[in-house]
Formats: structure tokens, C-alpha cells, sequence
């Protein structure tokens, strides 16, 4: 999956880089690490799109792509040993996490009881796609308090427009149902949306539609851009094109801004939009809570259902695979010269473009796998979402520094929605009363007509897509016998 694990509510402490203890070899050694484990690998039950985690079978092929008992407990006595810090993080993705089935999962709980240290506490995190939720997994999680992320794009023809079947069904039916369990059963749940070229033309649409009709409180908005070479090829890290089915960077810039303008108006402290969160954490200085935001990484990996160990979910690749488990304890893997160099690099490749950019205090590059464009000056590294983000940011200046100034005072962030609010009312009468033809009071230099007056601001251009979008293709025999049989019984 090209999805980020469920959201915590509670950021992980920003890493402290100081001398490793233990080992001579050790470059750093963070005081926690969160680790997306795959126990089915790249399996998975849905062939989306844009997916191109479903390509990493490739790298196990003729592998049963399922997490042993044995090293299951391994990960779990490891992950408790690469934390100086009483809470834990367990967190399950995929491919999709469920078809281990509950079993797994309730050993993982017991592994855990049985391996905490004194004082230590544990927060289970999954995130699925919800097809194969019943009673008894929403039971499971309300018993053991999982935070459970489920993907969901918008209204029916956008999430079924990518999200189908390997048969070509598309999958919205029982996303639907699997959410609507989760809320009969009291589970705590936060829904990413995974925004690409079609959903992206229509951000006020999901919004409302995660806001209004599935009920959510807290949104991740996961841009997709899913690199190609030349020829239109998945290439993963080493293409330098994006798919037709990644955002694009004005579009997502575009969708994020819609959003954020309702947002502001209506739903400070009510609705949760990571993104959004984020920015304001980075405009009062604190560590955004998310890597992408943050000016250096490397303490996000990636766990194999082999015990295979890598630099991060977006770089399970042979060139930052790190180590496995079953050779090497995971902190020492972590606290190498290799994983320390990995987190540093985000900062020390940026070009010089991004190092003089006004935002990039709320930015820092976003993440390294999205910079392979170039800077107008010719430059490599420029993050290919650039454009979009850098106009995001410079939108939002003015409300941060409201909602900043008024959580330092001690007063409430949500004024802001009353100060917004009141501008739009003095900007609708000075519009009445300039007219068509005047001067927009914006200060733009633009008629009202061709600004704020304009007609069909933020209207799409062409109706939601009506077709269900085609399955991303096979590429292990495994995988193309298995949709073959599939194929007929969806």
C-alpha cells in the first residue's frame, strides 16, 4: 500500500541525535522508532490503481508472504528494546494486515504482555482497507484499544474510480460496511484518503463527504505519486515522471487550500486534518508529528514479513534495505551509520532553491521520495509536489498565526473561525458594492469579476467520473494465478 500507517494522536518525541551506547559502530541512537510492520508483505485482496506497493512482491517471489510465530515474537521482544521511552507503538500494514487473520494478532497482544518492560505501555495501530472487517476483528479492537486507519477516497465514484477488485469490482460496498462496524463497536478510527488525479479535482466533495456522511473527526490526505520512467513504466524510486494517476503538484496544492477554507470557517477543534495539524505544530515550532514535515527522518522503517528491515515504507527497496531481525537486533540495525546517513539526508540534499524558500520551515523538502524534478535553475532534487505545497503553506500564513497567537494567550485556537468569518462578510458587502466591473477589494489588481466575483470558482470542470477504475496488473506468477481465480468469484 502506498499508505501511511493510521495516524497517532500523540506525536513520537522528535529523535535525539547524540552518542550511540553499546556499540562502537553506532552513529546515533534515537530514543524510540516506529516501525510499519507487514505481516502479509505486498498481499493483498484489492489491486488499486495507484498502488505501487503491490509491485514489492517482486522482491519475495515464491515467498508464502506471511510473518512466522517465531519472528513475530522476535519483532515484538525487539521493538520493546529499541525504546528508552514507556510507550510503544505497534503498528500493522500491508498489502492488507487482516488476511493474517485475528490469531495473529491476538499473540501479538499476549507477546506483548508478556515482554513489557516495568511502566511500559502499548498502542495498537492498523491500517486496512476495511473489505474484510466483521464483528468479531471490531470486538478484537475495541477489547485491545487499536487505533484503526481505513482507506477511503470520497463518494463512490471517486473511491471506486482506483480502489477495485483484482476482478474489477470496485470495492466502496464494504469499505462502507467495515467503517460502519468500527462505529457500532465504539473503535477509534481515522479515515485516509489517498488523493490522486481524479479525487483531486474535487476536494470539497470528500471533505463533505468524510465530514458529513461517514462521520469522521480526523482526516490524512496521503498525496499519490507514483514515479514512471519514459515510456509511462512503473519505476518506482528511480523513474523521473509521474503516472497520470498522481496528482498533480497545482492540483494537490489546490485541494488542500479548498479544504483548508472550509476548515477554518466551520470546523477548527471539531475536525482533525493531519496535514493541517501538522502546519500549525511547525508555525508554533514544535516537531510537525509528521516525517514528511520534519527536517530530518529516519526513524520510520519498514518491517518485512520476513524480518527484513528498511530505511522507510517508501523505500522498501534493495538499496535501503538495512538488515533483518533474525541476523542483527533491530536497535543496532537502526543505530548504523546507514539508517543515521538516511535521516540526514533529507536535510543535507536539498537544493539550494529549498533551503532559501520562505516556507521551509513548514516544508523541509517533504519527503525524499518525491524529489525527482529539478529547480528552475536546473537543479536535481526539487520535490515534484513542490509547487503545490510551497502555495498550501503561503496560503495559510495569516490563520496559523491567528490560531498561534491565540493558543499562546491561553485562549481557544477555533477564534479564528470567527475572525475568517467576519472578513468574508466585509468582503461580500465591499463586492456588492463595487460591483461586476470594479476593482476587486481583495488587492489583487484584478475586476471582481475575473477574481472573487468570478462564476463556478472551485466548481470542477467535468462531472465525477462513472467507470470503475482497472485493476493494477500482476507482477509475480503467484500473483497473475491468483487473480485468475479471483477474477470470476468477486
Amino acid at each position: 500500500m502506498p499508505e501511511n500507517a493510521a495516524a497517532t494522536t500523540t506525536p513520537l518525541p522528535a529523535p535525539t541525535v547524540r552518542p550511540g551506547s553499546g556499540s562502537s559502530t553506532a552513529a546515533w541512537s534515537p530514543p524510540a522508532v516506529h516501525v510499519l510492520a507487514k505481516p502479509t508483505g505486498a498481499i493483498c485482496n484489492l489491486a488499486c490503481s495507484y498502488c505501487f506497493f503491490l509491485d514489492k512482491e517482486l522482491l519475495y517471489e515464491g515467498d508464502r508472504f506471511r510473518m512466522s510465530d517465531e519472528l513475530l515474537d522476535r519483532y515484538i521482544r525487539q521493538l520493546i528494546e529499541a525504546h528508552d521511552i514507556p510507550q510503544v507503538t505497534v503498528a500493522w500494514q500491508g498489502g492488507e494486515p487482516t488476511l493474517m487473520g485475528i490469531d495473529f494478532y491476538r499473540r501479538s497482544i499476549e507477546l506483548q504482555n508478556r515482554h513489557r518492560k516495568p511502566g511500559m505501555s502499548f498502542f495498537n495501530t492498523m491500517q486496512t482497507n476495511g473489505t474484510l472487517l466483521n464483528d468479531e476483528w471490531c470486538e478484537f479492537f475495541k477489547e485491545h484499544d487499536f487505533l484503526v486507519g481505513i482507506s477511503i477516497d470520497g463518494p463512490r465514484q471517486l473511491h471506486d474510480a482506483y480502489r477495485v477488485y483484482k476482478g474489477g469490482k470496485g470495492s466502496f460496498d464494504k469499505v462502507m460496511r467495515g467503517l460502519r462496524l468500527l462505529q457500532k463497536h465504539g473503535v477509534e478510527y481515522n479515515v485516509l484518503t489517498t488523493v490522486n488525479r481524479i479525487n483531486g479535482d474535487y476536494p470539497k466533495e470528500v471533505y463533505r463527504f468524510l465530514r458529513d456522511e461517514v462521520g469522521t473527526e480526523w482526516m490524512q490526505f496521503i498525496p499519490v505519486v507514483e514515479r514512471v520512467d519514459a515510456d509511462g513504466e512503473p519505476a518506482h524510486l528511480r523513474g523521473s515522471h509521474a503516472s497520470e494517476r498522481s496528482v498533480g503538484a497545482e492540483q494537490f496544492g489546490s485541494f488542500l487550500i479548498t479544504i483548508f477554507d472550509e476548515w477554518v470557517r466551520h470546523d477548527v477543534g471539531s475536525v482533525f486534518v493531519q496535514t493541517f495539524e501538522a502546519a500549525a505544530r511547525n508555525w508554533m515550532g514544535l516537531a510537525s508529528g509528521m516525517c514528511v514535515f520534519n527536517e530530518t527522518c529516519g526513524t520510520g522503517l519498514a518491517l518485512e514479513h520476513n524480518g527484513d528491515l528498511y530505511s522507510c515504507d517508501h523505500f522498501v527497496d534493495p538499496d535501503f534495505f538495512i538488515g533483518n531481525i533474525s541476523d542483527r537486533n533491530m536497535k543496532d540495525i537502526v543505530s548504523g551509520s546507514q539508517q543515521y546517513d538516511f535521516g540526514q539526508d533529507k536535510l543535507t540534499t536539498l537544493p539550494q532553491y529549498c533551503l532559501d524558500c520562505d516556507v521551509r520551515f513548514a516544508c523541509h523538502g517533504e519527503c525524499p521520495k518525491n524529489r525527482f524534478i529539478e529547480t528552475p535553475d536546473g537543479e536535481p532534487g526539487l520535490n515534484y509536489l513542490c509547487d503545490g505545497f510551497k502555495a498550501f503553506f503561503n496560503h495559510v500564513d495569516r490563520p496559523m498565526k491567528l490560531m498561534v497567537g491565540a493558543l499562546r494567550a491561553g485562549r481557544e485556537a477555533g477564534e479564528v473561525m470567527t475572525v475568517i468569518t467576519g472578513e468574508d462578510r466585509a468582503l461580500d458587502a465591499e463586492l456588492k458594492a463595487v460591483g461586476r466591473n470594479g476593482p476587486c477589494p481583495c488587492g489583487s489588481g484584478e475586476k471582481v469579476k475575473r477574481c472573487h466575483g468570478r462564476a463556478g470558482m472551485g466548481v470542477p470542470s467535468h462531472p465525477m467520473p462513472g467507470s470503475l477504475g482497472t485493476p493494477r496488473p500482476p507482477v509475480t506468477e503467484r500473483g497473475k494465478k491468483a487473480a485468475a481465480r479471483l477474477r470470476d468469484r468477486i
